[in-house]
């Protein structure tokens, strides 16, 4: 597979060593916005991002489908349809073992590095330590990505052109919403490992951070949706939240923020990443989940 070919939003590569998305003067994120906006929900995808700059791939020393079994593949298709029901789609476009927007930007593994990354308890985080930090030092299959340390100011080109210009974006669109709606709630859109699921190996996790980023009443809605969909449904076990729904759901301040993993083998090859016959069926089965969302008026009982 030409690595420069990944799917719609897969760019030429960078000659100079820029990445993709400033070479081209590209985005580092897909917006799909309805025709009106009738509902206070955004949905997120920060990890299904298929662009894959030219200094990742002359670095690594894993094959590109050790780097992209760190994605989360097509979710970002498998959520497009909530446009349709007015909703905003926001979707990240670069890999992210290139940069891992649901991250902290100090998360950074100070081993990685040429230099020291600034003091920050973040450097130490359980992610970080586990290879999974801004800058991962892992791929999804768990092979170390890199054959050589990196610069510091590598990472910090890759937030600064990649990480902050998607969540200056998603903080502008949380913040508009609000003011139109008299709240927001974010769904941030994820996709699991079929080996990752837990004890009762659902086919979907909410995650809520058991009860702190998002009104009951939101999880709940999404839970029974996802259950007449015919969905093993758990909540918080193993994925809880990550780092967006910490940092944007804010029930008090009617911001609301729940993550979805959904199980990749639902949709997905987990070997090769290919489509399945059961993609259709999730992807549809997600238009229905925003319907449903959309249907309650939500901002009539979160504002």
């Amino acid at each position: 597979m030409d690595p420069t070919d990944l799917g719609s939003s897969a760019a030429p590569a960078a000659a100079d060593g820029e990445s993709q998305a400033v070479v081209n003067n590209e985005p580092p994120f897909v917006l799909i916005e309805p025709l009106r906006r009738t509902t206070p929900l955004i949905f997120a995808s920060p990890h299904s991002g298929r662009r894959y700059p030219a200094e990742l791939l002359a670095d690594a020393r894993v094959s590109l489908i050790s780097l992209r079994r760190s994605e989360d593949a097509y979710v970002d298709e498998l959520f497009a349809g909530a446009a349709a029901h007015g909703a905003c789609v926001l979707s990240g476009t670069v890999a992210r073992a290139y940069v891992d927007l649901n991250r902290d930007p100090a998360e950074l593994d100070p081993d990685m590095f040429d230099e020291r990354p600034p003091q920050s308890p973040q450097n130490n985080s359980a992610r970080v330590q586990a290879g999974l930090g801004a800058i991962p030092r892992i791929s999804g299959d768990g092979q170390t990505i890199y054959r050589r340390k990196l610069a510091l100011s590598e990472a910090e080109r890759r937030i600064n052109t990649v990480h902050r210009p998607y969540h200056t974006l998603l903080q502008s669109l949380v913040a508009e919403t609000k003011e139109q709606f008299g709240c927001a709630v974010l769904i941030d859109c994820h996709s699991m490992p079929n080996n990752a699921r837990g004890a009762h190996a659902p086919d979907v996790v909410l995650g809520d951070r058991f009860g702190a980023s998002c009104h009951p009443s939101v999880t709940a809605l999404a839970e029974v949706t996802l259950r007449r969909l015919g969905y093993r449904v758990a909540r918080n076990t193993p994925f809880a939240g990550g780092h967006t729904t910490q940092s944007y759901g804010r029930p008090a301040a009617h911001v609301h923020a729940l993550q979805i993993e959904i199980n990749r083998a639902l949709y997905v090859d987990e070997r090769t990443l290919e489509r399945t016959n059961g993609y259709a069926r999730v992807r549809a089965d997600m238009t229905r989940l925003a319907e449903a969302l959309s249907a309650a008026n939500l901002h009539k009982s979160l504002a």
